[in-house]
């Protein structure tokens, strides 16, 4: 696990160390930069796998292909094997040889068979041309740039680093950021400068400029099946044994995130039955949140022996939270960062791997939300009329909700904020007016929309779950482990997503994954037969923060003297909203969430002064 960074033709190159030690906390053991021809490339390692070999950027044996490479790669081995069986050698035990024999192998369609999570570029100097690509789900990041030349980084902060780089706001990241809690790739923070999408490879060639970006996997149609309850449920236990058996390899200590939960306790499971015993596992106690898992976690720790600690989380204060949030390259509004920033900080003191249950929800079906679908909310008569006299005036704002049907409907509940220039969701109530048109405001949350019409043209509810896999998972819950657990140096790998279950559970219609319990039904029922029951008869709880508390208590100071600066750290906002919006948030009068987004926007803006934050010329 590490950082990764480049500069090919552009006027950068001398700032390129200041830049890459933006992300040393990614790769703690050793920061490296080396010139191949044109290109400058950077890579600070967290050391993993063999630990006396794998150095990067690793150049090939005739110095023709450099690599730099983020993530772990669980199918290496059986790689390597094929690659040695067609007369590739090995210098080292590292996946980031076969990475790099691998691309002189199968060069475009070396993405396709690798089982991992992983953000790598490989420049070629005869050829003049950068490839890059990305694991399917984005466990790991790739941020790009063009102007000039080719700039890419592990997250934004090299770039955000480096002096004359454009670092204009962006206008409809900004947007999604509002309505969602995180900007949807391809879109990033700063204009001009693009997340590469999960499951995407990248062509970029010096001499033609040319850029080329493209899909390498999609995620399937979900088909039919004839499979009963039980097969359905052995076929997922198999997949996720095989998925954490290969996710076991390090040579470093290694432990997991056990919150008592279903999904981190059958992750533990599986790693005692492949013999990782004992299973070090880390569990965090906060005072605030007035919800302790301890007791489940500790009752699966003592069912499969484990080396448990339960780690007491300092207190949140004003200081703590703002250092989280100067953690993260770009706003994310998640509470649960915060927790699994302490989280990750305490764990990284006694192992340098992670195991997490990340991804159980959404591959399998663990949000009440997917139920509810764009047909639940036919059009009816008269709510075109009854829009209009919402809009015009006549009746209250609050009706609004009632005129909306079909996919609209289903956005409206998707979002804090978005495009009705009336009710208490109306994204405009808190822009200037200048920086409406440059938002695009009719366009928010596009990708999720276009992912979750899917083929059918229906937001139904497999859409709804596979529309979550490259938008909330990738772009928050996953983006927030990685900035969290990287901020310490902490590797965490999510064996729900492997390749094994990706293959194995996206092939089934969103009805198996559905019982008289509710969603996640296959992963229930391996709880009730391995589990103890303390972990599957109890209601679900996410890693929750109590926000109200919290912004009545520690964090009061920091949010009246950033919101009282609104007007200067944000003057595309409307100042006097987000200020009304804070104090009736506190009051218990508005949504703590939206609160929330608008504290963390402002605390990254007043960290990161972007040069340009007022509205663009429109005219140009």
């Amino acid at each position: 696990m590490c950082g990764i960074f480049g500069l090919i033709g552009t006027p950068w190159r001398e700032q390129a160390d200041r830049a890459l030690a933006a992300i040393d906390s990614r790769g703690p053991d050793e920061r490296t930069l080396v010139d191949v021809g044109e290109a400058r490339l950077g890579h600070t390692r967290l050391s993993v796998i063999d630990l006396a070999g794998g150095h990067q950027p690793m150049l090939s044996p005739d110095g023709s292909l450099a690599l730099v490479f983020n993530g772990e790669i669980y199918n290496f081995l059986e790689l390597r094997v094929e690659l040695e069986a067609r007369g590739y050698r090995f210098a080292t035990r590292s996946d980031t040889e076969v990475l790099l024999h691998g691309y002189s192998a199968w060069g475009d369609d070396l993405p396709i068979r690798l089982d991992g999570m992983f953000a790598f570029a490989v420049w070629d100097v005869r050829r003049r041309q950068l490839f890059a690509a990305r694991d399917r789900l984005g466990i790991k990041p790739f941020f790009y740039a063009m102007h000039p030349g080719f700039a890419f980084a592990s997250t934004l902060a090299p770039l955000l680093r480096i002096e004359g780089f454009p670092h204009e706001l962006d206008w409809q990241a900004l947007r999604d950021y509002l309505a969602y809690q995180t900007c949807l790739a391809p879109a990033s923070f700063l204009a001009g400068v693009a997340q590469l999408p999960p499951a995407c490879r990248l062509r970029w060639d010096a001499v033609s400029g040319r850029l080329d970006v493209v899909p390498y996997w999609t995620i399937p149609e979900p088909g039919e099946t004839s499979l009963g309850r039980d097969e359905l449920v052995e076929r997922t236990d198999a997949a996720l044994r095989e998925s954490v058996r290969r996710q076991l390899v390090a040579d470093v200590p290694l432990g997991a995130f056990l919150s008592g939960g279903i999904d981190s306790s059958l992750v533990v499971r599986y790693m005692a039955e492949a013999g990782a015993r004992p299973v070090k596992t880390f569990s965090l106690r906060f005072a605030e949140s007035g919800f302790d898992e301890t007791a489940h976690a500790l009752a699966v720790a003592d069912r499969f022996g484990c080396e448990h600690q339960v780690l007491d989380a300092p207190r949140i204060d004003a200081d703590a939270f703002t250092a989280a949030i100067a953690d993260l390259d770009q706003p994310l509004a998640d509470p649960a960062y915060v927790m699994t920033h302490a989280l990750s900080r305490l764990t990284r003191r006694h192992v340098t791997v992670a195991l997490s249950g990340d991804g159980g929800d959404e591959l399998f079906a663990g949000y009440g939300r997917y139920r509810i679908q764009a047909g639940d909310f036919p059009r009816r008569h008269g709510q075109s009329l009854l829009r209009a006299a919402v809009l015009n005036g006549w009746l209250p704002a609050s009706l609004l909700r009632r005129t909306l049907w079909g996919e609209e409907r289903m956005l409206y509940r998707q979002v804090e904020l978005g495009p009705w220039p009336v009710s208490r969701k109306s994204l405009a109530a808190y822009l200037s007016p200048d920086v409406h048109a440059a938002c695009r405001i009719e366009n928010t949350l596009e990708r999720w929309r276009t992912l979750a019409r899917g083929f059918a043209g229906q937001m139904n509810t497999a859409r709804l779950m596979r529309a979550d896999l490259w938008t909330y998972l990738s772009d928050n819950c996953l983006a927030k482990t990685d900035r969290a657990s990287m901020a310490h140096g902490l590797e965490v790998r999510v064996p729900m997503l492997g390749n094994p279950v990706l293959d194995q559970v996206l092939q089934w219609p969103a009805g198996v994954h559905f019982d008289t319990g509710g969603g996640k039904a296959i992963l229930r029922e391996l709880a009730r037969r391995h589990l103890p029951e303390a972990v599957w008869n109890r209601p679900k709880h996410g890693f929750s923060v109590p926000l109200r508390a919290l912004f009545n208590g520690p964090w009061r100071a920091p949010g009246e003297e950033l919101t009282s600066r609104c007007g200067d750290i944000a003057p595309f906002l409307d100042a006097r909203a987000v200020s009304r919006l804070w104090s009736d948030a506190r009051a218990g009068k508005a949504s703590l969430r939206l609160a929330y987004t608008f504290l963390v926007l402002l605390i990254w803006l007043d960290r990161n002064r972007l040069p340009s934050r007022t509205a663009p010329d429109l005219r140009s």
